[in-house]
């Protein structure tokens, strides 16, 4: 009697689950947490190729809800199939809803922790580190000729120096690729849409702007909230924000406490601030705003409800993108996609290097993380807890009288 074969789920269910249970715990950096699962997942596992990579990412950045659950859902999709990418969405997800939840108790009980803040300093240079070595092996892979250079660039300047938005951007970015690629009518032509539907959508007031964001009417206007009222508001988000973590957490507040007073503004800040301290996707913070108005029953449903959008959207896309991603204008269309996610992930690190570099010794620490992963190739993972483990050592020994005024061109501004 033969044994029936093995899927891909039964044969690397473990692997996915432990890699992304470690991730999910661990990866700190919003954005930049993209680095380091390209590092550990892309680069040194090699559950897929560069190029695949970059398809993933740039298919989350058109989608609402939170990215980094959409692209563990993708990764663990490539590896395991359906239940691969349920697998990899939960492990990922579940880390940080845990580390939340005990540091909103914790922060309720005792305040706040300064050895907390201390260890995120000094996650920051490497973070950064780990996220331009990415982008720049992602670059590398995804602009190979003149024209790709040119996307690059011109996705740049848009997300600098423009209104327009990522997911906007990337589109624009597809249809040059199929017109570059593919076919110039086509790509014309759909650039031409993209582009007046673009302009109608940031000039004419009058369009709906319930298309972008829940309706600020629609959930709830009461003073107090119940549990379905929770639930469906962080749906909403889930489902329909785009723009990423900072307009997530942007809507959020304008709901939460100016139109409903469900939270304080120093309550909000509060969250935010364990947000910060927290692993994972910045949507976390949801866990927080539901345990102040109904405590862990309002965390978990919170947490729940903002994340079961991104299953639902990926899961049901990934099999159709499976089919159609080799057809020839998919193909052209990412070839425009690709260096478009590299130029604006090259915006995002210009963007993100003052606040992880704010003296000196950040920069060191920067250097020493490029030098690490590039002679060494030290795993992303290692050199975050040993950036932690620095950041709160250099947080005691600026607390020293004796050696304040020896170290006072290293810590200065680094609130030690």
């Amino acid at each position: 009697m033969t044994s029936r074969p093995r899927g891909p789920f039964t044969r690397y269910w473990k692997e996915i689950a432990g890699s992304f249970l470690k991730l999910g715990a661990t990866a700190y950096g919003g954005l930049a947490i993209t680095g380091i699962i390209q590092s550990e997942i892309q680069e040194k596992r090699r559950w897929v190729s560069q190029a695949r990579f970059l398809e993933g990412v740039a298919l989350i950045q058109l989608l609402p809800g939170a990215g980094l659950v959409h692209l563990s859902t993708f990764l663990g999709y490539a590896r395991g199939g359906w239940w691969g990418g349920v697998l990899a969405g939960l492990c990922f997800a579940l880390p940080g809803f845990g580390i939340m939840l005990a540091l909103t108790i914790a922060y309720a009980s005792f305040g706040a922790t300064p050895a907390m803040r201390a260890g995120l300093d000094g996650l920051g240079p490497v973070v950064l580190g780990v996220f331009m070595l990415a982008v720049y092996r992602l670059g590398r892979a995804s602009v190979t000729m003149i024209s790709q250079r040119l996307i690059a660039i011109a996705a740049a300047a848009a997300l600098a120096f423009s209104p327009l938005g990522v997911a906007a951007i990337l589109a624009l970015a597809a249809a040059v690729g199929i017109g570059l690629f593919h076919s110039r009518r086509l790509g014309t032509a759909l650039f031409t849409g993209l582009t007046v539907l673009l302009a109608l959508t940031h000039l004419a007031p009058w369009l709906p702007s319930g298309l972008l964001a829940p309706d600020a009417h629609a959930t709830a206007s009461a003073s107090s909230a119940g549990l379905v009222d929770l639930g469906l508001f962080c749906f909403k988000v889930g489902a329909l924000t785009f723009g990423g973590g900072s307009m997530m957490i942007a809507l959020i507040q304008e709901q939460v406490v100016q139109q409903w007073h469900w939270l304080t503004p120093q309550e909000f800040i509060d969250g935010l601030a364990l947000g910060q301290m927290t692993p994972g996707p910045v949507l976390v913070v949801t866990a927080y705003v539901g345990y102040k108005i109904a405590g862990v029953a309002g965390a978990g449903i919170a947490a729940a409800a903002s994340y079961l959008p991104s299953f639902i959207l990926m899961l049901t896309i990934l099999p159709v993108f499976e089919r159609v991603r080799t057809l020839g204008w998919i193909t052209a269309a990412m070839q425009g996609v690709g260096p478009a996610v590299s130029g604006l992930f090259a915006v995002s690190i210009l963007r993100v290097a003052p606040h992880a570099l704010p003296d000196p010794f950040a920069v060191a620490m920067l250097v020493g993380t490029l030098i690490a992963l590039l002679a060494w190739r030290l795993g992303a993972i290692k050199l975050m807890l040993a950036g932690a483990g620095l950041g709160v050592l250099r947080s005691r020994l600026c607390a020293l009288p004796g050696v304040q005024g020896t170290l006072r061109h290293i810590c200065a501004n680094a609130g030690g």
